[in-house]
């Protein structure tokens, strides 16, 4: 009896060993785990002025992700991070709203009063 007992205890923890792993991994893969991206999986920097902004953004090269800091001077700072979908964010100061999709694209769009 012993025996088949610990048969079954160790069929039931590989099978969660591999449901937690696949579960990770699907997880992992659609974005969703950005402090797990090492820093080598993530491009450069790519500066560029949208109109009084200035914005960084940069890309996962693993899976689909992105992150864009934008500044405005020293007077606003805004920060997205699109893991697996788009962010946006509205600039408080100035009323701009931005979107940042997964594959990098920052749009800025200023809102009427």
């Amino acid at each position: 009896m012993p025996l088949n007992r610990h048969r079954a205890i160790a069929w039931i923890l590989v099978l969660v060993a591999v449901v937690v792993l696949a579960l990770t991994g699907v997880l992992f893969h659609q974005g969703r785990t950005p402090g797990l991206y090492p820093e080598r999986s993530w491009g450069p920097w790519k500066s560029e002025t949208m109109g009084a902004w200035s914005t960084h953004v940069r890309t996962n090269s693993w899976v689909p992700a992105a992150q864009a800091r934008v500044h405005y001077g020293k007077a606003e700072d805004v920060y997205l991070d699109a893991y697996g979908e788009t962010d946006h964010d509205i600039g408080i100061t100035f009323r701009t709203s931005f979107s940042l999709t997964p594959d990098g694209r920052l749009t800025v769009k200023e809102m009427q009063p």
